[in-house]
């Protein structure tokens, strides 16, 4: 599912960065909204701001308090717990029928990802951690491309949400993560076990490689 979450991703709630800015942790959890900061930051008016405000607040993006306007959502190692262990279970559902249904589209597919992937650099910069968008592109792109075979709209668009709650979280920990872990190797392990066929390889990598990002932000919590 090619939905408007992926599209916001990269260009942003009503033309405007907000809801990228928002997972990337440009805004703090926690951190309040104020409109003559948005307005200056954006670019924009009072009444779309309100309008994309109220969109992210109704998917709880951010919280609205009648008497204190919108604050950014908070964010929790409990929280965060159950979002690995949702997303663990959804994809390795997906996984599952992606290999019942295996066909050679989604192989070559998925070929392609990990070789745009493998070939882009993770940070910007050599010796410190600025997010570089190429990478991030690619990643999600291999993510879904490992998910894709499962041919269920409606399973990948579950997948594309949690993914879009855990970039936010990564986001938070990636600066700490960045050369104390080689995130190629697990997206290559990951990929020589759907290549070679290996449904439960496959199936305990992923789960390893979303339970490592989530122990790199709980330690650092």
């Amino acid at each position: 599912m090619t939905s408007w979450l992926l599209a916001d991703c990269v260009r942003g709630f009503a033309g405007f960065p907000l809801r990228s800015d928002l997972l990337s942790g440009v805004w703090a959890p926690g951190r309040k909204l104020l409109m003559h900061e948005l307005r200056e930051r954006y670019q924009v008016g009072a009444s779309p701001l309100r309008e994309a405000l109220n969109r992210l607040a109704s998917e709880e993006w951010v919280v609205h308090n009648d008497q204190r306007g919108f604050c950014v959502a908070q964010v929790s190692a409990e929280g965060l717990r159950d979002l690995v262990r949702t997303r663990i279970a959804m994809e390795s559902l997906a996984l599952e029928q992606a290999f019942a249904l295996r066909t050679s589209v989604w192989e070559e597919a998925l070929v392609l990802a990990f070789h745009r992937l493998s070939r882009t650099p993770r940070s910007v910069q050599r010796d410190s951690f600025e997010e570089n968008p190429e990478w991030e592109r690619h990643h999600r792109a291999f993510h879904f491309a490992v998910l894709k075979g499962c041919e269920s709209p409606l399973l990948l668009g579950f997948c594309e949400q949690l993914y879009d709650q855990a970039y936010r979280y990564r986001q938070l920990a990636a600066r700490k993560a960045y050369k104390q872990r080689n995130e190629l190797d697990e997206h290559r392990v990951m990929f020589d076990a759907v290549m070679d066929n290996r449904l439960s390889d496959a199936q305990r990598l992923l789960a390893m490689h979303y339970e490592r990002t989530a122990s790199i932000y709980t330690d650092g919590a």
